[in-house]
């Protein structure tokens, strides 16, 4: 499972920002290997000029959008393409078209019968000033939301501080766990949708962290524009590890009610189970959850190992509900507190 290349959905309406998002994305990393199937409407793929150069490889798709124009055995085909292993594709993004539904995007990468890749999330791009005005026009945009794994409020300079809190409030009462990033010019951390590759990197190729990247930016950007400000919310990551192993009814819990502002988790659990020895491979994207059972054991270790990733997260508030998870009763959990784990592993 952790060898499957994920796929990151990015979506929404005409003028959102998503081509802007995109092209941050391949820009703003050094060392990660993009595949990019880029999808207009329309028989002139603006947008694939737009980022063409810019990317490792990338099947451009036009005439129409991608959920409709194609079923899962064609975009399957797609995938083949971007995820052959001499590709070396760390990660494939699916930019769609403004006009696309999501709904039927997640089903066609959720359904793949391709071994190599995985779902990666869907990220919603808003536009602040607009999406008050587009949403009462268009009605499904709102249905599209819900569906998000991520918003990016997008162009968040050009509204005010209050409208901007007035927004991402309604938003988040709207996606409900899903975490609401705010940013300009579609500037968003890479490090949020997908990892860094772990193969060898030459030294003089280092890449520069996001507030490395920031700085310099609003640093050139300054000197034209002194009234000139970037709105963007951190990411961070927090670690727990524990050698003692899981109540699954609990992590089960905490992944189903996550703690606000979480979008990824990912790495290995042991349970408290009678007869269980198997450590678990875990990967959350927003609300999907996966389990994988195999030997995960590292270095002969058998406990948990956890990384979990989001917008604006409570470092403590995580921890301290992680370590509620641990099984402190002597006497090993009875098989059937498994049945949740069960439930979100592929069969």
């Amino acid at each position: 499972m952790a060898d499957r290349i994920p796929v990151v959905l990015v979506a929404g309406f005409l003028g959102s920002g998503k081509t802007t998002v995109l092209n941050h994305l391949l820009r703003d990393n050094r060392d990660t290997r993009i595949g990019v199937v880029v999808n207009d409407f329309g028989a002139i793929n603006i947008d694939s000029m737009l980022v063409a150069g810019q990317v490792d490889a990338m099947v451009s798709l036009g005439n129409g959008c991608v959920c409709c124009a194609v079923d899962v055995t064609e975009l399957d085909e797609l995938f083949t393409r971007l995820a052959q292993p001499r590709a070396k594709i760390d990660v494939i993004v699916v930019e769609a078209s403004g006009l696309a539904e999501p709904r039927n995007l997640i089903r066609m990468v959720v359904g793949s019968t391709n071994p190599r890749i995985r779902y990666g999330g869907l990220v919603e791009v808003v536009d602040a000033e607009q999406f008050p005005d587009s949403s009462v026009r268009h009605s499904e945009l709102i249905t599209h939301l819900r569906l998000a794994d991520l918003v990016v409020v997008n162009k968040a300079d050009r509204v005010s501080a209050e409208q901007l809190a007035g927004l991402r409030e309604g938003i988040a009462a709207l996606v409900g766990l899903a975490p609401v990033y705010a940013t300009t010019h579609g500037r968003i951390d890479p490090g949020l949708l997908f990892d860094e590759p772990l193969r060898e990197k030459p030294r003089v190729a280092e890449q520069l962290s996001f507030d490395e990247l920031l700085a310099d930016h609003d640093h050139a950007v300054d000197r034209d524009h002194a009234e000139h400000r970037h709105l963007h919310d951190d990411y961070s990551s927090v670690s727990f590890r524990t050698e003692r192993d899981l109540d699954p009814r609990k992590l089960i819990g905490f992944l189903e009610d996550p703690p606000p502002g979480l979008f990824r988790a990912k790495g290995f659990a042991a349970f408290g189970v009678a007869d269980e020895r198997r450590k678990f491979g875990l990967h959350l994207v927003g609300r999907h959850i996966v389990f994988e059972p195999g030997n995960w054991a590292r270095g002969g270790s058998r406990g948990t190992q956890l990384v979990l990733i989001g917008a604006g997260l409570h470092t403590d508030t995580v921890l301290e509900r992680l370590h509620d998870t641990v099984h402190i009763a002597p006497d090993p959990l009875d098989p059937r507190t498994m049945l949740g784990v069960w439930r979100y592993t592929p069969h």
